[in-house]
């Protein structure tokens, strides 16, 4: 199994109301990452994502575009420690 890497990030814009949370979550899957999404009280967006360095990576870099109706200002991210037994990425409430 390789290293894993986890990370929490806030995304801050127009992210609610924009499928940014389902599309967060097929983005996820489409790179074989474990974790979370939810919308924020505030009107952001939060997630927490597991899995290979690269992939991790990858989910970031997309959510600083997010979909087609999202407007993302700024993506504020965090290392976690690993959760090795997580098996899958849910949208939570």
């Amino acid at each position: 199994m390789p290293d894993l890497k986890r990370v929490h990030a806030i995304v801050h814009g127009r992210v609610q109301g924009v499928y940014y949370r389902a599309s967060t979550k097929d983005k996820a899957l489409s790179l074989h990452l474990t974790g979370w999404v939810r919308n924020m009280a505030d009107g952001n967006v939060e997630f927490e994502a597991q899995g290979s360095a690269g992939n991790v990576d990858a989910l970031v870099a997309w959510a600083l575009l997010g979909p087609p109706d999202a407007i993302v200002n700024k993506v504020d991210t965090g290392p976690l420690s690993p959760i090795p037994t997580e098996s899958h990425f849910e949208i939570t409430y």
